[in-house]
Formats: C-alpha cells, sequence, structure tokens
C-alpha cells in the first residue's frame, strides 16, 4: 500500500474515533478560559492549544472565530467538522479536548492551608486536590466531604475519612475531582468538660472534636478516681435541656455497661462514697 493511501486509511479511522469517541468529560459544558486542545488531523496546522475568551469563543488559524462556551467536547468537535468541511475539506476529523477547567474551578474551603478556588489541568484525584491546596492545617478534623453537584441541579455527598485517605492510603477512596467539585475539610473544634469531686485533677478538661469522647476517657484525662470516689457518677447535660444522668462506673469499667458518650458542658459528678 503506497504511503499516501496509508495516510487516507489512517484518517478516515481517526474520522470516526475522534468524533465518535466517548468524551474524556462526559456532560462537561465548555466556559470560558477552559484550555481546549483542538486536533484536525488532516491539517497539522490546525491542531493547536486554545483558551475559551470571556465572550465564549476560540479563534482558530483558516477559520476565525468560533463559538464554544455552552458545548460539549464532543458537541464542539461535531462544529469544527462541519465548518472545515464547509471551508477548507472535504472531509474532516476532529476532536476535542479539555485540559484545564477554569470556568467551573474545584473549591476547597476548610482546614487546608490555602483554601479558595483551583483551576485544574484534567482529572484530579482528591489527594492532588488536598496538595494543590497546600495540604491539610494542622487543626484539621478526622473527615473529608466531596460535594458534587450534577447537571440536573441533584447535588451528592461523598464522606471520605482522613485516616483511609492518608495513613492507610486506600485507594478506594482517593476519588477523581470533577470540574466544580466542592471539597470541604471541617476544622476540628474544642470540646469543654468538667469533672468535678472526687478525681485527681478536677477542672475543665479540653478535648478536640476528633477525639473520642466519654466517661471512660474523662476519668483517665482527669488523672482517675480517688480512693474515697464512689461508683454512682453523674453527668449534668444542659445541651437539650438541664438533666442528668446516673451511671455506674464499676459496671462500664468491667464492660457489662456501654461507655457513655460526653458532649460540650457536660459536667462529671464523683462523689464520695460513704461506704
Amino acid at each position: 500500500m503506497k504511503k499516501s493511501a496509508l495516510l487516507l486509511v489512517l484518517a478516515l479511522g481517526f474520522s470516526g474515533a475522534s468524533v465518535g469517541a466517548q468524551s474524556k468529560n462526559p456532560g462537561y459544558r465548555i466556559g470560558p478560559k477552559d484550555q481546549l486542545k483542538i486536533q484536525v488531523f488532516e491539517v497539522p496546522e490546525l491542531n493547536v492549544d486554545r483558551r475559551v475568551s470571556e465572550n465564549g469563543q476560540i479563534n482558530l488559524p483558516l477559520i476565525g472565530d468560533v463559538p464554544a462556551a455552552g458545548l460539549t467536547e464532543e458537541e464542539l468537535a461535531l462544529r469544527l467538522k462541519a465548518l472545515l468541511e464547509v471551508k477548507l475539506l472535504q472531509r474532516a476529523s476532529t476532536a476535542v479536548e479539555v485540559t484545564e477547567f477554569r470556568s467551573k474551578p474545584i473549591s476547597v474551603i476548610g482546614a487546608v492551608k490555602t483554601p479558595g478556588n483551583l483551576a485544574f489541568s484534567g482529572r484530579w484525584t482528591l489527594i492532588e486536590a488536598l496538595t494543590a491546596a497546600g495540604g491539610l492545617a494542622e487543626n484539621h478534623g478526622n473527615r473529608i466531604y466531596v460535594l458534587r453537584k450534577a447537571e440536573n441541579g441533584l447535588s451528592d455527598q461523598v464522606a471520605i475519612d482522613v485516616s483511609d485517605l492518608l495513613v492507610r492510603a486506600d485507594p478506594r477512596v482517593n476519588i477523581p475531582i470533577l470540574a466544580s467539585d466542592l471539597i470541604n475539610v471541617p476544622t476540628a473544634v474544642e470540646v469543654n468538660i468538667y469533672c468535678l469531686g472526687e478525681v485527681a485533677r478536677p477542672g475543665a478538661l479540653i478535648f478536640k472534636s476528633t477525639d473520642r469522647i466519654t466517661l471512660l476517657a474523662a476519668i483517665a484525662r482527669a488523672g482517675g478516681l480517688s480512693n474515697r470516689a464512689g461508683n454512682r457518677l453523674t453527668i449534668k447535660r444542659t445541651a437539650g435541656g438541664p438533666r442528668e444522668i446516673i451511671v455506674d462506673y464499676k459496671r462500664i469499667l468491667s464492660g457489662k455497661d456501654q461507655d457513655v458518650a460526653l458532649a460540650e458542658g457536660d459536667v462529671l459528678v464523683v462523689k464520695e462514697s460513704f461506704f
């Protein structure tokens, strides 16, 4: 087969694959400031990278200004194909790929070192997006939330455990990040618990919201019970209305009763035993 004929076969093959192939970013609609990779297989001079202008157009050699905003990659490829076949070529093979998403940036908020909008090239994973935001700040919580909004207006939220992502390096939670995704890294806030009475160090106890905050943890943080402490302890809780919760310390310590979770502002009172 002659070289010219071989090139023609390749060009025709590309024509079927380039416009009809599945898009790398299905459903994504091009917007201003997006960077595009344009390929016209029959005319190498038209293989260019172009940034979409503020008014939603791209300027191509031999063609001029072409509206691009609001189209998918496949729709723009078809538009270019039609223009080329009218103006220049008998048959055109075109492909379009968004290489940088500027019109719908990723947003990273919360406990990262440089929160804000990120214009990203191609597809990122969650770790790559967090790295681009400077990494996690010291006051980060133990969960990361990724909020994704679909074209139909519906949204979905995925919760990722920080330890699974960064400590255990579970590849299943290092999810792909798409244009317009919102990554929220909540901060770990301080939780104040008050331990009074027969403990080694009575007073205020400060936990992080990411800590396991329970009755046994509070007693351990307070240095343990004194020799005069009774087994029946009282938790005074103001959240949701004042109330008292009576628990048996020995039964919890032995595993017969479940350890009690404590909340912000709880007061644990350890009274003296008279027996």
